[in-house]
């Protein structure tokens, strides 16, 4: 793993031990750059923007890739593995241009052909547009996959949405938030290609019929779904995988009718309802239920992804002389569907009705083909999560899934109904069809039955669902039920994000630890070598300065890099409680308002996160947080010893700055309703301290890194239900708690708000009231286990060992790990050695006339099917 070099010097070492090979590599990759500054962009040095040198710079990395690319497909081609198509209708990416340098291992020459072309790589990857076509953890942990799948060589696709706007782009003013659209393709992607040639035809409305005993989808609205595929390079393995994501098209220029009449813009109008479909992705806990686009999207996603699979199993390479493979017998064994959450759950009818009604397969056999492809993953256990859609929506768009669903539901309740006989109001609670004022689907049940695994995220998510979400469905299917607990992977997120960290651990124990994270135990044996320890301590402080420096020079705030960064960043929602953070925060205000020359750790806070655009209550948390931090920060008696900054827009980009800065990372749901998280595992391995309840991963990491080196506080998940059930009263702790009480009257009075002294009125009343998420139950404890965190910081030796203990128990939360669990135990797959030799030049010709042994401006003549 070479470093980036930054000074001359550091160049000068790196090119006295740089072989010959790798000069080469230096000179052909200038070359390569200036080709496609040239022929590519139309430029020359002269009128060059930096978005010209960045869009450059892609193309020739991304010639690095086309060979392996192509020969991966060739090689699952011959090879015809078992295939994982991964249905998720968010993917978060972020940037790709250094995850790729990183994973092709380029980085250095990379790096030092830019510098002797007199441009620095840093600006220009921070051109890069985030591809935020997620709304949090489900789409990042998807991206993580993807990764993962390539590195452990799986024969594997992602399938989605290329929406033309991601998740809105975030803007403060005065304190509140403003959503701004992500017209993130505005200057185009470079690291897409389109494929009409696999456009397909995706069908709404209509009505059925019956001819010949089948049933008939017709007069349906046709629109098109076209596929943009983006290569997804594994680390270091040549192996890259493809990830297909689907943009709208109409199936007509314009409206003769209205054309010939004169009306341009009526001859439009239906193309652009059309292409509707992937304008836009739904920001999260945005109420989708009954928005007929949001049930169009996920349609739209299945449908072509599903025809696109069945194209593929056909004509895979011994698929036309194969008479079993065309009979479907097959198809279980050469094909893994993973639904990530409910969003693709009509992939569960869509398959029946393409195996019933096209392919003539008896009912009873497609079923057992379905379930036995079909895999589930819930992501939540909120109820207002869990998807719920209108029987009379389903019947106008999609009228013959709305029968199959039917027929499935009949069959699936004749079962419990055999099971259980004269239960019924067990068999109202499995229903899939769910009664009463407005009859509607629902989509966790249809998978729970049309699924042959069902897994949960995190241990303790995974037991909520057997006992509590779920358990009369883990009675009936107790051999369905698993525990996938969440990943991330090490490339990004360690190696990309936190190089000065990666290079310290590599001096100590090599790299292996990139591609086996539980390697990184062995730093338990360094945990009293001081010089390790110094070399820690260092490599966080520089860590801090750059996002100081970052946040002076992008958002002009000045922070104290001495201060404790004391960070919390995720989606904005209640049962995360931001809100919970803010009384601390007002609570250590009011201490050093109260004791000016009192000893106090410093610290700057740091909140980010969007709430969705309808979410009220998180929008007015935003706006809290943001006020708080208006009286704090310009507060002489305070100083720098407590700042509060919020997070603008909040993505993947700035998580890679904030992340490997953090000292303290706040984890702090309530017991119960967070399903895993990914942010604790990130804060986990790059070694901050996390403050949190026993939620989610959080209870698994206390496990793997022991109960001394995490603050844990709060109520455990059987005192929340034993509190529910006894009756939670919040106004009681509110009376009994004098800095609470305080805390609560100064956001109610107007204390942060003088201008508009009713302005959170409101969510102080909530929290007196409701209080659904019991932040009032769980201040005190968290109060004082923020003082533990606070004595700890004044002893940074003793800090620091805490955190080498945290990054040396990461190991388990590799999505690499993850995705071998997937493998092994749902997908029933192993992984493909795909080796090739490196490519020299030039890259994207001979490494493919290699290992085609064909001539490369012929194409290839084995029609692989990608």
């Amino acid at each position: 793993m070479a470093a980036t070099p930054k000074s001359d010097s550091d160049r000068q070492k790196q090119i006295s031990v740089r072989g010959i090979a790798e000069v080469e590599d230096v000179t052909n990759f200038k070359t390569s750059f200036n080709r496609h500054l040239h022929f590519s962009l139309v430029k020359d040095r002269n009128v060059a923007t930096k978005r010209d040198y960045y869009i450059a710079l892609a193309h020739a990395v991304r010639d690095h890739l086309v060979g392996r690319w192509i020969r991966t497909q060739q090689y699952y081609y011959e090879k015809d593995p078992k295939r994982v198509y991964y249905l998720s209708l968010e993917y978060y990416i972020g940037r790709t241009l250094t995850n790729t340098m990183v994973n092709l291992g380029i980085q250095s020459q990379c790096d030092e052909a830019l510098y002797q072309l007199g441009l620095n790589i840093e600006e220009l990857e921070e051109i890069e547009v985030d591809a935020g076509l997620g709304n949090g953890g489900l789409g990042r942990l998807a991206a993580c996959f993807l990764d993962s799948m390539a590195t452990l060589g799986l024969a594997a696709y992602g399938y989605g949405i290329r929406y033309d706007y991601g998740i809105f782009s975030q803007q403060i003013k005065d304190g509140r938030q403003v959503e701004l659209p992500d017209d993130w393709l505005r200057f185009g992607n470079p690291w897409e290609k389109a494929r009409p040639e696999y456009m397909i035809p995706v069908n709404f409305y209509g009505h059925t019929e019956h001819r010949d005993g089948k049933v008939k989808w017709v007069n349906t609205n046709v629109v098109f779904a076209m596929p943009y595929d983006s290569p997804v390079p594994g680390y270091r393995n040549n192996t890259v995988n493809t990830m297909r994501l689907w943009s709208a098209k109409s199936p007509n220029s314009f409206d003769l009718t209205f054309f010939n009449d004169g009306d341009y813009i009526k001859a439009v109008l239906n193309r652009n309802e059309a292409e509707n479909i992937s304008r836009v992705l739904y920001p999260n806990d945005n109420v989708v239920e009954g928005k007929e686009l949001r049930l169009k999207q996920e349609y739209f996603m299945v449908a072509a992804t599903l025809q696109d699979i069945i194209r593929r199993f056909k004509s895979s390479r011994f698929g036309s002389r194969d008479p079993v493979r065309t009979s479907f017998d097959t198809f279980p064994d050469k094909v893994a569907l993973q639904l990530n959450d409910t969003h693709p759950a009509l992939a569960i009818p869509e398959l029946m009705r393409i195996l019933v009604d096209i392919e003539n397969v008896p009912w009873d056999k497609a079923w057992d083909l379905t379930v036995k492809s079909c895999a589930y993953t819930n992501h939540t256990i909120l109820p207002e999560a869990l998807e719920r859609w209108p029987v009379q929506m389903l019947e106008t768009i999609l009228p013959r899934h709305l029968q199959i669903i039917y027929e499935i539901n009949a069959r699936h309740m004749k079962m419990v109904s055999d099971l259980y006989p004269g239960d019924m109001d067990r068999m109202r609670r499995m229903s899939i069809v769910e009664e009463g004022h407005e009859k509607r689907i629902n989509m966790a049940h249809l998978c729970l039955v049309g699924a042959h695994a069902v897994n949960g995220v995190a241990a303790i998510h995974s037991e909520l669902l057997k006992t509590k979400v779920f358990q009369d469905f883990y009675e009936m299917f107790p051999e369905r039920f698993q525990n996938k607990t969440n990943g991330i992977t090490p490339r990004r997120w360690m190696l990309l994000c936190n190089l000065g960290l990666s290079e310290v651990i590599e001096d100590r124990i090599g790299d292996g630890w990139t591609t086996n994270l539980s390697l990184l135990r062995e730093l338990e044996t360094l945990v009293d070598d001081s010089a390790f320890i110094l070399a820690v301590q260092k490599t966080k402080q520089e860590n801090k300065m750059k996002l100081a420096s970052y946040l002076q020079k992008n958002h002009n705030i000045e922070v104290n890099v001495n201060s404790m960064f004391d960070v919390q960043v995720k989606r904005i929602h209640e049962y995360k409680r931001q809100l919970m953070n803010a009384l601390h925060i007002i609570t250590v205000y009011n201490r050093m308002k109260k004791n000016p020359g009192g000893s106090f750790v410093p610290r700057t806070v740091m909140i980010g996160g969007k709430a969705a655009p309808g979410y009220f209550t998180a929008k007015q948390i935003i706006y809290l947080i943001n006020s708080i931090g208006q009286v704090i920060n310009n507060d002489p008696i305070v100083g720098d010893r407590l700042k509060v900054v919020f997070l603008e827009n909040y993505r993947v980009s700035l998580a890679e700055k904030v992340i490997p800065a953090a000292d303290l990372s706040e984890q702090i749901s309530l017991a119960g309703t967070e399903a895993s998280g990914t942010g604790n595992m990130k804060f986990m391995l790059n070694g901050a301290l996390t403050i949190g309840t026993l939620d989610g991963a959080n209870v698994e990491m206390m496990e793997e890194m022991g109960a001394d080196n995490i603050f844990i506080f709060g109520m455990t998940v059987p005192q929340v239900e034993e509190l529910r059930q006894k009756g939670y009263h919040p106004r009681q702790y509110y009376e009994r708690n004098a800095e609470l009480k305080q805390a609560i009257d100064q956001i109610r009075e107007g204390y942060f708000s003088p201008q508009d002294p009713d302005a959170f009125k409101g969510l102080a009343d909530s929290l007196l009231n409701h209080d659904t998420f019991m932040l009032l139950a769980d201040y005190e404890d968290y109060i004082a286990t923020q003082d533990k965190v606070n004595q700890l910081f004044l002893n940074p030796n003793e800090w620091t060992k805490k955190c080498i203990l945290n990054i040396a128990a990461s190991g388990k939360f590799s999505s690499d790990r993850t995705i071998g669990e997937y493998a092994r135990e749902i997908w029933g797959v192993e992984p493909n050695a795909i080796k090739l030799p490196p490519p020299h030049v030039p890259p994207e010709f001979r490494e493919d006339a290699i290992n085609a042994n064909q001539d490369p401006t012929k194409g290839d003549q084995r029609h692989v099917s990608y």
